[in-house]
């Protein structure tokens, strides 16, 4: 593993300094591994690792590139991670997106334009007032995609996207169980909504906390009660 390692160093040292760019082909192995001082076998371990978490793409019969080294296309891997969560973790994750997603939602304030807001108010109108709780998740989860788009960091988004996989069936749990959890949603959504075309950052802020605030504090305490249940 620590040649592997050292063969990775090196390949992500030359991306690094410039030597190799996005979309750049890598030099035939022989020679890429005679100028780094690899053993070949070890320079395709690298190579294959770097593939795995979206750095390198290897083409066969074609030879092997720098990919765009998008934050999305690189974050990939992270979502691949993340789908290997416990749901003892999903607190976890309902804490990271209160911390992310509204600082997310007052930069979309910020930058959304009226025709976003437009088509934000279409898709929270498609559900109309009494949705499924599958369809409200549905809804609830490309909502905030797109506003995490409307803060155009690209980093944040893709961090936000990969984050919201774990906490869904948490979401339809509590659609499930909570009484006025759907209507509560929508209100919520709503008055995000309204912030935002308000172009008011703080208000936009104070109401995502708010409205992932509601769904962390509803699964703390319905895990506490089951624990409870459990324990006695």
């Amino acid at each position: 593993m620590a040649v592997t390692d050292e063969a990775i160093e090196k390949i992500k040292e030359m991306i690094i300094k410039g030597r190799l760019r996005p979309g750049d082909r890598l030099p035939k192995e022989a020679d890429l591994a005679a100028e780094l001082g690899l053993s070949r076998s070890s320079l395709r371990e690298a190579v294959r690792a770097l593939s795995l978490i979206h750095v390198l793409d290897v083409r066969q019969g074609d030879g092997t590139y720098v990919t765009s080294l998008e934050p999305a296309r690189l974050l990939e891997a992270m979502s691949f991670v993340v789908d290997f969560h416990r749901d003892d973790t999903v607190l976890e994750f309902l804490e990271v997106r209160r911390i992310l997603e509204p600082a997310a939602t007052a930069m979309a304030a910020q930058r959304i334009t009226d025709e976003e807001v437009a088509d934000l108010r279409a898709h929270l109108a498609l559900i109309g007032n009494a949705p499924t709780v599958e369809d409200l998740v549905r809804n609830d989860l490309e909502f905030h995609s797109r506003i995490a788009a409307c803060s155009r960091n690209v980093v944040l988004g893709s961090l936000l996207d990969s984050l919201s996989g774990p906490t869904t069936r948490a979401r339809v749990w509590r659609g499930l169980t909570q009484e006025g959890a759907l209507t509560r949603t929508l209100m919520e959504h709503t008055a995000i909504l309204d912030a935002l075309a308000e172009r008011d950052s703080e208000g936009a802020r104070a109401w995502a906390t708010i409205h992932i605030v509601s769904i962390e504090q509803w699964l703390r305490n319905t895990l506490s009660e089951k624990r409870s249940t459990q324990g006695g």
